[in-house]
């Protein structure tokens, strides 16, 4: 019995994959500093380099921000997938095997 042709992944998933990469990374940039300001009432998070900031609220600002970022980017990555599923009918990952 043939194996059944397999579909190709759609090439369009690279720079659209990359361009919605950005923009989320922007979207999440800009969360986190509304978070961050709504949090703390600073313009500013801190920076794990300024002396200025203890321990506590360096870790807290990046436990925020990686909580942000991941959400944003799981989002961003599921609906952009979504979309090229549904324009070519193909989910634009190869998932090793799983038909």
């Amino acid at each position: 019995m043939a194996k059944p042709k397999k579909k190709k992944l759609p090439l369009a998933y690279k720079p659209v994959g990359f361009a919605l990469g950005w923009v989320g990374g922007t979207l999440a940039g800009m969360a986190f500093q509304k978070t961050w300001k709504l949090i703390r009432h600073e313009d500013d998070a801190p920076d794990a380099l300024d002396p200025d900031r203890g321990w506590g609220e360096i870790l807290l600002a990046a436990a925020i921000q990686g909580a942000i970022f991941a959400a944003v980017r799981s989002a961003v990555d599921r609906t952009g997938a979504k979309a090229i599923e549904r324009s070519t009918g193909v989910w634009p990952v190869d998932m090793g095997g799983r038909d």
